[in-house]
């Protein structure tokens, strides 16, 4: 604003965008006036209807844009002594609204700690006068590990190419080494330069802040902040603001981190690339590693007031089994790959290779079951030595199905289309859908037969089968085997997760039971036998998907064994498979990822499926599923009409039921778009949102609960 006309114009016009979800209507900025001038970026508390929240000034607008006074609100004030967000983080807010089809608010106030909006200005000077303690020390940095010749190639090759880099490291090639080299070269290089590290999951953050706080102490406790979901709402605005105000200079975080406020961002590190936790299930469905990227290159390009050039942004794409989609990006030159394939922390050929995968074909063992001999033996002979084994079964619970096999009653959930799971520990019925739980009833619900039993196996009924099979055996000083569960259910209550991975560090835990929350990222030191009970319902999944997320899976599981290079003991992996012809079991007996990915990818290009082609999900949900299906139907009909842009480019399919059509009592109906062109896609899918809105409002439609739409969906 001119000066003249601050002396002249005692009004302000400002758009300012607030949280409104993408089905409302209100989509950008609403405009309102203030009495003083405002910076593009900076925090406010606005009306908007009855109700009193915060916004996010967007741009200076010249006038009222036609309205009156009378027809907009005054600016209520604005979170003084808080800088305002760049600009460079308003463009990344602005594409993700834009690309994954949400509105602007919706995603600029999701990126900000819940807390600081209910903060009044008053309370937030309070906190942020409290002072950052200089806990920084001219301490020298402890002597460093000695890289190996391929983490040394690795970082040598980041400096050279700033093209987004995937690293592909076996499992404890070590790929976390390289991270925290970069990171301190970047932070070395520029004294307000910070970095982001993500991480998939929330369990995994406490061990990598461990290391990183541990190898950059010298910059004092406060310059390394986490950012996640399991933090306090306090916890999280302070690091929100540590990282805000540059204070913070490193921050790991979970893919909500990608959004957060970080104005001398200089590296991104995405841990474990390929993990489905990246992409966000629920509001603005974003994918957090594809975010990084693009982030990355808005970083680059922008110009730091202090700086007369742009300085570079780097981004690290790490992973034993990425994605296809970023490898068949270096396949065609956009993104870098660096390659490491040997393990790290010993010379003895045993302990530095990776396990034998041995594939137990379940067609020549005894009908019925679970574990197969051979495989029951190798476990005890691990306890005999005094070595750990870990079971994996991606199903908690202790059986998924209740049932009566005289009338044929199952244990479904009265407001889903699933089945309730059974609980023994508690004795219950779980939906784990809706949450909805009974008591596991004394007889049949319909004929009264005492004689109900439980179907299929989960994790809880694993830990009790395992007991009755290995009762006996006994430990090298002959004290009874300790066998443990870590799951959903084990590790509800908080520090539960921590300290039941404490005891297996410990070597109290002689076999370790788990879901795939143990099977990636945890680095366990003892365990030299892994197996995988009942993997094949991935093999022939409608979802496309599912064989990527089975290999990365075993293959992150395969990287739990052998990790302890003192033993120098050869470790396992053992598969339990009908199928062990499978071309997937094959790539994972030897260890190759390039193997599985080329024929992977050949069946999507052949089917035009991403990484070839790309697509959206448009959900529907309402009491019946003749509605939402007759909507979605109803919407794209209209857009065929109305001859969208790209309408020429892109299949709407019919509406179907989704897999779990009923939760909650709620109807889920979906559409599938597809496209050969990205671009074609999103002028379809922008030019669709008022269309469906339009739709939504005829009398017939009026009941729709409500309607989104998932840009690139991870799940079909």
């Amino acid at each position: 604003m001119k000066p003249e006309q601050i002396a002249t114009n005692m009004v302000f016009w400002i758009g300012v965008v607030v949280a409104t979800p993408a089905h409302s209507g209100v989509g950008g900025p609403l405009t309102y006036r203030s009495e003083l001038p405002l910076a593009a970026g900076q925090l406010v508390r606005v009306s908007l209807g009855r109700r009193e929240v915060l916004g996010v000034v967007w741009e200076l607008l010249p006038d009222s844009g036609g309205l009156a006074p009378a027809q907009t609100k005054a600016v209520l004030g604005a979170l003084e002594g808080l800088a305002p967000l760049s600009a460079t983080w308003r463009k990344l807010v602005a594409f993700t609204a834009g690309y994954y089809q949400r509105s602007l608010g919706e995603v600029a106030l999701a990126a900000l700690p819940p807390q600081l909006r209910e903060l009044s200005t008053s309370q937030l000077a309070r906190r942020l006068k409290r002072p950052i303690s200089d806990t920084s020390s001219a301490e020298s940095l402890r002597e460093l590990v000695e890289l190996s010749p391929e983490q040394a190639a690795a970082l040598a090759q980041l400096e050279a190419d700033h093209r987004p880099a995937l690293l592909f490291g076996s499992t404890g090639s070590g790929k976390t080494e390289v991270y925290l080299r970069a990171a301190a070269r970047v932070l070395a290089e520029d004294p307000e330069a910070q970095v982001l590290v993500m991480v998939p999951e929330i369990n995994l953050t406490p061990q990598l802040q461990a290391r990183f706080e541990e190898r950059f102490k010298h910059l004092g406790r406060e310059r390394v902040v986490a950012l996640h979901s399991g933090l306090t709402p306090a916890q999280r605005l302070k690091s929100w603001l540590a990282a805000h105000a540059g204070v913070a200079r490193l921050v790991l975080g979970t893919r909500m981190a990608v959004l957060a406020s970080m104005p001398n961002l200089r590296l991104i590190v995405v841990d474990e690339e390929h993990d489905p936790s990246y992409k966000q299930q629920e509001g603005a469905r974003y994918s957090a590693r594809d975010l990084a990227v693009y982030r990355a290159r808005l970083e680059g390009l922008a110009t730091p007031e202090s700086s007369a050039s742009p300085k570079n942004c780097s981004v690290i794409l790490g992973s034993a089994t990425p994605s296809l989609e970023s490898w068949q990006a270096t396949l065609v030159g956009r993104y870098q790959r660096l390659t490491m394939h040997e393990r790290i922390g010993s010379t003895d050929q045993a302990a530095g290779s990776l396990p034998t995968v041995r594939l137990v074909d379940m067609n020549h063992q005894p009908k019925h079951c679970t574990l197969a001999p051979p495989l029951l033996a190798a476990i005890a002979q691990r306890i005999a030595r005094g070595e750990q084994s870990l079971i994996f079964l991606n199903r908690r619970g202790y059986a998924p199905v209740l049932a009566c096999h005289d009338c044929g009653w199952k244990s479904e959930c009265p407001h889903c289309s699933a089945y309730r799971v059974f609980h023994k520990i508690d004795r219950t019925l779980r939906c784990h859908h809706c949450g909805f739980t009974e008591r596991v009833p004394r007889a049949c619900p319909s004929c009264g037969n005492v004689d109900i039993a439980p179907v299929g196996r989960g994790t809880e009924r694993l830990e009790e089968h395992l007991a009755e099979l290995l009762q006996g055996i006994t430990r090298p000083d002959g004290s009874p085997l300790v066998i443990a569960r870590i799951d959903a259910d084990t590790t509800r209550l908080k520090g539960a997760l921590e300290s039941q991975l404490a005891s297996v560090h410990a070597g109290e835990v002689d076999v370790l039971v788990g879901t795939q929350m143990i099977a990636k990222g945890h680095d366990f030191r003892h365990i030299t036998l892994v197996a995988a009970v009942n993997p094949d319902g991935a093999l022939f999944s409608s979802d496309f998907r599912a064989p990527e997320r089975l290999f990365g899976l075993l293959m992150q599981a395969t990287g739990r064994a052998g990790r302890n290079a003192e033993k120098g003991a050869q470790s396992e992996m053992w598969v339990q498979t009908f199928h062990p012809e499978h071309p997937l079991f094959g790539a994972l007996k030897k260890h190759d990822y390039p193997a599985f990915s080329a024929q992977e990818l050949a069946d999507r290009e052949a089917a035009g499926m991403s990484p070839f082609g790309f697509s959206a999900l448009v959900r529907a949900e309402a009491r019946s599923q003749d509605l939402a299906q007759g909507f979605l139907n109803a919407a794209a009909a209209a857009a065929q009409a109305q001859a969208l842009p790209g309408h020429d480019m892109v299949t709407p399919y019919p509406a179907v039921p989704m897999t779990i059509q009923r939760v909650a009592n709620v109807e889920r109906a979906q559409m599938l778009v597809e496209s050969s062109s990205r671009v074609a896609l999103q002028r379809f899918l922008a030019a669709w949102q008022p269309v469906m809105a339009a739709t939504r409002q005829q009398a017939e439609f009026k009941p729709l609960i409500r309607w989104a739409m998932d840009v690139d969906p991870l799940a079909i």
